[in-house]
């Protein structure tokens, strides 16, 4: 019986047509010992490492790279760090409705690694929702600690980003410099929650979640954490630098105290939008210190 079922095998690259029988590969898989095949192995401490390393790569460890080329360019130009314009939203064409599609897709594929990293976690360690507290069983205490965070973190931020500017550390900031569109604030309102999603998903939620399981200790996670993030904005300048380092920490120590992303969606998502909006509604001297 077993010589009759015969299993036809097509090799695309090699051109190669081989026949095995059905029994001789269940014997050849299970009983010599050449061949394992382990379904439902976990993932190796190296497997991990290198999925977080190329998770970040195609993210916020690219924008990390980005932004201090960026910074080494504005501190080497003619007047220095302090006479150098560090520009977030900007305008992607002169013709408005074509502008407004590259944002929407700007906005949308750089949500993508996202979807992988929450992906990724719902292989291992599995319920990507659960594990990273992306879920809305608690909208009432996701809203209100997002709120506290962002006054915990906003005023001292101001303060901070002030003194900073005084004392020339950092670029001068143009938060939003889209035309005076119609569409103008709601794609800075989707801008804001985009930076909010992708970067507490992936620099807490999901990179906190993988070194905890790679063994790193809680201040070493904490720490690597909140300095990618600081990382990134490099490009505004050390204050800015200082100030999101100040922010990962929070946001990775209140992430290991109760393993929820949302609150961190929220509060940043508030941050951004006050900032961005805030700067394209009201009057530009109000925003000469920045």
């Amino acid at each position: 019986m077993c010589d009759r079922l015969i299993l036809p095998l097509s090799w695309a690259l090699s051109g190669v047509r081989s026949r095995v029988g059905w029994c001789g590969l269940r014997r050849a898989v299970g009983h010599s010992g050449a061949v394992t095949v382990e379904l439902n192995r976990q993932a190796s401490r190296r497997t991990l490492g290198t999925e977080t390393l190329l998770v970040l790569g195609l993210s916020l460890g690219q924008s990390a790279v980005y932004a201090t080329v960026s910074i080494v360019a504005k501190l080497t130009a003619e007047g220095g760090l302090s006479n150098q314009t560090a520009s977030l939203n900007t305008s992607q064409s002169a013709r408005p409705y074509l502008d407004l599609t590259y944002q929407l897709l700007g906005i949308a594929f750089a949500l993508l690694p996202v979807l992988l990293a929450v992906h990724l976690v719902n292989r291992d360690p599995g319920d990507a929702v659960r594990t990273l507290g992306l879920d809305g069983r608690r909208p009432a205490s996701d809203l209100a600690r997002g709120v506290g965070l962002t006054a915990l973190i906003g005023l001292p931020g101001l303060a901070l980003f002030w003194v900073a500017a005084q004392l020339g550390l950092n670029a001068s900031l143009v938060p939003a410099a889209l035309p005076d569109y119609w569409w103008a604030v709601p794609v800075l309102i989707l801008a804001a929650l985009k930076n909010a999603i992708l970067e507490e998903v992936i620099v807490v939620g999901y990179l906190v979640t993988r070194l905890r399981q790679l063994g790193w200790r809680v201040g070493v996670i904490i720490a690597t954490s909140a300095v990618l993030r600081g990382s990134y904005h490099l490009y505004q300048g050390f204050g800015a630098f200082v100030g999101n380092v100040v922010m990962g920490i929070v946001f990775g120590y209140f992430f290991l105290r109760t393993r929820r992303v949302m609150p961190l969606i929220v509060a940043h998502t508030l941050l951004d939008i006050f900032a961005f909006v805030g700067y394209a509604l009201l009057p530009r001297e109000w925003f000469d210190w920045l």
